[in-house]
């Protein structure tokens, strides 16, 4: 195992201890797991908390911040964070206006987010929550780790959106609305071209033999819709975006993300890109906004996941907004 570690048991909390030392404009609780934007809570705002497991940076964490959110749980490696965590999250940014839990679709953070809700209404702290099950490779059956599709790509849409929602002042049925609907109009599809490989276990999750990859998978190496022989970046933006493209149907503009999973680099992801958009434009699907980068990770994971979302010009507006966070920032 070839790690840029100490112990695999101080992982989550060593990245914790170096994002808090480049971030001085977070509150790193590192002891008890949770990442807060330093001037919360923001009188009159609605606060956003997520979480999730460790190893899909920089989601969470990287997102907390004006324009996005405003807490985040990290779990241990592929792990959902515990209530406890959700709790002080929601009481740490609760203004008086209410907190919006966004969790993704995995069995564990559905009934932990779930129960944390119930703790913190009894604390006086309102509490809605959406959930993003957006991966088109699941059918709506139940799945590996989850009852119906898992939350991918679209994490960072809703985000995002909800976020800048927030950060206006709009109040908390609103921005619970607004998140819902991002969910609801967007699709993701992931591939993978090599296994993640976790601190603990420190070796390949699942066996990818050289000259192969999974098509279909998920952000912690589940299993895909099928493997085939290694294809071009044009033969697998065709099959990803058709996929997509196929459940989603959009009728107007959507946003692109076109998602690394650890270790794929930009060169690649911009060539993937410009097969993405080659595919789109076949299919008479006009692009409002592309975002390209590594951002809903999978460890060391080769690969790369495409997410469209429709979107209209509010949606569009409140993605343009000013973003101030680790991971993303423009319009400050």
């Amino acid at each position: 195992m070839r790690m840029l570690i100490n112990v695999p048991e101080t992982v989550v909390a060593d990245g914790l201890r170096g994002m808090a030392a480049a971030h001085p404009d977070l509150v790193v609780d590192v002891d008890n797991r949770v990442v807060v934007r330093r001037d919360a809570p923001v009188a009159g705002k609605v606060g956003l908390v997520s979480g999730g497991g460790s190893g899909h940076e920089p989601l969470h964490a990287g997102f907390v911040g004006p324009g996005m959110l405003s807490a985040a749980c990290p779990g241990e490696v592929f792990t959902s964070p515990v209530p406890d965590q959700m709790v002080r999250a929601a009481a740490a940014v609760d203004s008086g206006s209410g907190v919006l839990f966004v969790v993704k679709n995995y069995t564990g953070d559905v009934l932990n987010f779930d129960m944390a809700a119930e703790l913190a209404e009894d604390e006086g702290v309102q509490v809605a929550r959406v959930l993003v099950d957006d991966d088109v490779a699941v059918a709506v059956a139940d799945s590996t780790f989850t009852a119906g599709r898992r939350g991918t790509g679209a994490t960072l849409f809703v985000e995002k959106i909800a976020g800048a929602l927030a950060d206006e002042g709009a109040p908390l049925e609103r921005v619970e609305a607004m998140a819902r609907r991002v969910n609801e109009s967007a699709r993701s599809f992931g591939v993978a071209l090599s296994s993640v490989t976790t601190p603990a276990k420190g070796t390949p999750t699942f066996d990818l033999p050289p000259g192969e990859l999974e098509l279909g998978i998920g952000i912690h190496g589940e299993p895909g819709r099928e493997r085939r022989p290694m294809m071009t970046s044009g033969e697998i933006a065709d099959v990803a975006v058709h996929a997509v493209l196929e459940d989603l149907r959009p009728a107007g503009p959507v946003l692109v993300l076109v998602n690394g999973m650890g270790a794929t680099p930009l060169l690649e992801l911009y060539g993937f890109n410009a097969e993405v958009q080659r595919v789109l434009s076949e299919r008479g699907v006009t692009v409002a906004r592309t975002l390209v980068g590594n951002y809903v990770t999978s460890l060391d994971m080769a690969g790369c996941s495409v997410t469209l979302c429709q979107v209209d010009e509010e949606m569009v507006r409140l993605w343009d907004a000013p973003v101030q966070t680790p991971a993303l920032r423009w319009g400050r």
